[in-house]
């Protein structure tokens, strides 16, 4: 949807109540802007029932700024699934309901939805794609009738409040994993960092942080401080294989220049360029966690690698 990864941190997706009027459309009712829609909700027997639209009724008025979540599903008119909510996430999307939705939009058309709804919307994909995702129609979905069907499913409402408390609870132990993750991985890198300075008889010294690194040649100038523009040669390889990733010969032997210590570039580089004096030629052995982590990067730097940089700082502005 347009409206992802705000200033909370969490997805949400802005709704407004709907409009006050419908038409029957078939099967399904219509609300003046164009939307078709089927509201269902379980009976006591637990069998979906058709709900009849009331939009003067006490929770539309008083929701506007709270949050509702919802599970989606899009199809084509043709049936094909195209996206389901549930199995890329397995929590439902979190829905920020304002006081005015865009016209002839998704938006509109999930606003009209309370905790316990089930619902089946149906669309002009031209005319959603205009107002919800700003762009135009896929071609595959044009030629499958121009027709985008949004199954949805609404499970709470929960204050901003709440919602913000539970997007906070979920990042602290999400972190709470990843640095437990970290540690597994660091304590492995380490020992490659050791076994690899033990075959090469080398020394190396190591920052507060975890970086490793050995001097080659000791320049004479000062030691950069945080917030300094540094300029750095460099020559970047995977510890384990040997294969050079990166370099700046391959860049017209341009230095490198960055912000030291404004999370620019990856830790161990701001970590390790912090203890070089200007004119220091050293090499950079950097676990993982302080590098790409289990992601890796691209094509030539796989998960949980340790990296090697030869680098000289050139220059301090």
């Amino acid at each position: 949807m347009r409206s992802v990864l705000l200033a909370l941190g969490f997805g949400l997706l802005f709704f407004g109540p709907p409009a006050t009027a419908q038409t029957p459309g078939g099967d399904f009712s219509r609300l003046p802007t164009g939307t078709e829609y089927r509201l269902f909700r379980k009976d006591a027997s637990g069998r979906y029932q058709p709900r009849a639209l009331a939009p003067s009724d006490a929770p539309y008025a008083s929701r506007a700024g709270q949050v509702l979540t919802v599970f989606m599903e899009f199809r084509t008119g043709r049936d094909s699934v195209l996206m389901k909510s549930r199995a890329m996430q397995p929590t439902p999307q979190p829905v920020l309901l304002p006081a005015q939705p865009t016209r002839g939009s998704m938006e509109e058309a999930l606003g009209l939805l309370l905790p316990g709804d089930s619902a089946v919307f149906r669309f002009q994909a031209d005319t959603v794609f205009a107002n919800t995702f700003h762009q135009a129609v896929p071609p595959f979905l044009r030629k499958s009738g121009n027709t985008l069907v949004v199954l949805a499913s609404a499970q709470e409402l929960v204050t901003m409040a709440e919602m913000t408390a539970r997007h906070e609870k979920m990042q602290a132990e999400f972190a709470k994993k990843e640095a437990a993750k970290s540690a597994g991985q660091t304590a492995k890198d380490v020992a490659i960092i050791q076994a690899y300075l033990k075959k090469n008889h080398a020394t190396a010294r190591k920052t507060a942080g975890g970086t490793y690194y050995i001097i080659k040649k000791l320049g004479t100038g000062p030691t950069p401080k945080k917030g300094q523009t540094v300029s750095v040669l460099y020559r970047g390889t995977v510890l384990t294989t040997g294969k050079e990733f990166d370099s700046t010969a391959k860049r017209n032997n341009d230095p490198f220049s960055f912000p030291l210590g404004t999370g620019q570039v990856i830790p161990g580089w701001d970590q390790g360029i912090a203890m070089l004096n200007k004119g220091t030629k050293a090499v950079l052995l950097i676990p993982s966690p302080l590098a790409y982590g289990s992601r890796g990067a691209g094509a030539d730097i796989p998960a949980n690698a340790v990296l090697r940089f030869e680098v000289e700082l050139v220059d301090i502005q």
